[in-house]
């Protein structure tokens, strides 16, 4: 092992289908490693997923087969980045229609309670935008949102009326 640092992802026994999930959901994504357990142990059998190292977006993750009662939470969310309403739409559609629940402001959470933030790198350049009142608008828009709505960011921009 070369890499200085993974992100660990506790799962009540679904480590390898949620890796296989956001293998086939993120680009630049793949499952790595499965390790299997050398014997029983409390949250499993032998021979069952203990780990499973995986990358989703070039980042390295770990998902460990702990057992029940550890739940995930907003405090830490995964941001993707997208280009297009085509790639944003996707990538939401995919997390929340397979399980998981749509919130606020791009926030989603998959069917194993892991929170993502899909944004659109309009929304950062609206919210970033050097006219206070432009970026006013922008973030009014954004809050009323659950999925960014690309088009209606940028109306906000301009100060169009919705």
């Amino acid at each position: 092992m070369t890499r200085p640092m993974a992100i660990c992802l506790w799962f009540d026994g679904a480590a390898e289908e949620a890796a296989n999930f956001y293998a086939a959901t993120f680009p630049d994504s793949r499952v790595d490693a499965v390790h299997r357990a050398p014997g029983d142990y409390p949250a499993g059998r032998k021979g069952d997923a203990l780990t499973v190292d995986f990358t989703v977006c070039g980042t390295p993750f770990v998902g460990l087969n702990g057992g029940g009662g550890v739940a995930h939470g907003m405090a830490i969310s995964f941001q993707i980045f997208t280009d297009t309403q085509a790639e944003t739409d996707r990538l939401w559609n995919t997390i929340v229609g397979n399980g998981g629940k749509p919130s606020q402001c791009s926030w989603c959470t998959d069917r194993w309670g892991i929170s993502w933030q899909i944004v659109p790198r309009a929304l950062i350049a609206a919210l970033s935008h050097p006219d206070p009142g432009a970026r006013s608008r922008a973030f009014t828009a954004m809050m009323g949102m659950g999925n960014i709505d690309i088009a209606a960011i940028e109306a906000a921009v301009r100060g169009d009326a919705a």
